[in-house]
């Protein structure tokens, strides 16, 4: 039972039913509840995040905010042994612009999480099983290993399982693997020489789709122990890495910083030495200082960021990060094993060969007096 999809698929479906203790028949419903007790739900288990609150914590301070707080925190100073100056509303403004810019950010990282929380809508909610002999409909998070399912044109596959059956059976992984093409698929055991069970053609895996044909099979991996369960869990687990823009904000950062308060101490000094009385010259060094932190950057990198997340996602590309976004524009070498992950997928005529000349695809493809090529190119695809 505790088979891996490699070995199961390299027997026959016989065998692959008598090593995970089931049979033509299916489970008995007994043995359903035992072995649902033992494997559990089912379903992709969310791991546990940090709390929202914490997350929004975090925008608020992290070193370049730490020194706009430490900005308004001067500009309030100032402001109250110096009143009518303009340093208080120069506080707020500061203040608001850590406000606003917090939220924006955190609102933009939970709309990401909350996208990938969708991959569990990934799976059916009801599947079709054999138990007992008798075909019923049960929620798909009870399915257990061992479990008879039967499936058909349509349906999405609710756990990993090995074919014992099938019939003109073509199956879409595009969830998996990126490959919108369907695989066909049956029920023959692969040879010794197959080691990826994305590649095997008797298992159907979670997350995938029935686009033709029907199949019986039966059930080897359930829940996280599927594939699509270990990209659910790498896709929620994936760690932090500073990205190419963190690295150099936090530089300018200390650069502003270090300039900001050496300033302001520069010209304390020089208050201190041409007589200005203490005060005066403290705040006219608090001044100094708060003039010198860019309140404006934090915002406009924000709202840079906030628009390129934006239009990533008119492309159905998810950003669960913002600072993500810019990281991309640093590669220098991308390695890829199939042109669908870069382009559109799509195979599109760019230029025609006819009559011994060559011809630039016009957009209304083909013309009207390509009266020949149109009838043989209707037949010559691969489209059902």
């Amino acid at each position: 039972m505790n088979s891996s999809g490699m070995s199961i698929a390299q027997q026959a479906p016989e065998a692959a039913l008598a090593a995970l203790r089931s049979g033509a028949q299916g489970l008995s419903a007994d043995e359903a509840r035992r072995r649902l007790k033992e494997f559990g739900f089912n379903r992709v288990e969310a791991v546990p995040r940090e709390p929202l609150w914490l997350t929004l914590l975090r925008e608020f301070s992290h070193f370049f905010a730490l020194i706009l707080w430490l900005a308004a925190g001067l500009a309030f100073l100032a402001a109250h042994f110096a009143p009518g100056q303009g340093m208080a509303e120069l506080g707020l403004a500061i203040v608001g612009v850590i406000v606003v810019n917090g939220c924006f950010s955190f609102w933009q990282s939970y709309r990401a999480e909350q996208a990938l929380a969708a991959l569990r809508q990934l799976l059916p909610q009801q599947v079709q099983v054999r138990r007992d002999g008798r075909a019923l409909e049960v929620p798909a998070t009870e399915l257990v290993p061992g479990d008879l399912v039967l499936l058909a044109e349509g349906v999405k596959v609710p756990a990993d399982c090995r074919l014992v059956e099938s019939w003109g059976l073509r199956v879409n992984i595009a969830t998996l693997t990126g490959e919108s093409r369907p695989r066909p698929r049956s029920a023959a055991a692969v040879s010794d020489a197959i080691a990826d069970p994305l590649t095997a053609r008797c298992l159907v895996l979670a997350g995938t789709l029935i686009v033709a044909g029907e199949c019986s099979a039966v059930v080897y991996a359930t829940g996280m122990r599927t594939e699509f369960g270990r990209i659910a869990h790498l896709a929620q687990t994936a760690g932090e890495v500073e990205s190419p823009l963190q690295s150099e904000i936090r530089r300018v950062s200390r650069l502003v910083a270090l300039l900001a308060l050496g300033l302001g101490i520069l010209f304390f000094a020089i208050g201190q030495a041409i007589g200005l009385p203490f005060w005066v010259n403290f705040i006219f060094a608090i001044g100094i200082i708060v003039a010198n932190v860019p309140e404006g950057l934090l915002p406009t990198v924000t709202l840079s960021l906030a628009m390129a997340t934006q239009r990533m996602a008119r492309r159905n590309a998810l950003v669960r990060h913002l600072p993500a976004v810019e990281t991309l524009g640093s590669a220098t070498v991308i390695l890829t094993d199939k042109t669908g992950t870069l382009t559109q997928n799509r195979m599109t005529v760019r230029e025609l060969f006819v009559g011994g000349r060559h011809h630039l695809a016009p957009e209304r493809w083909p013309r009207a007096d390509d009266l020949r090529l149109r009838a043989v190119a209707r037949f010559c695809h691969g489209l059902k």
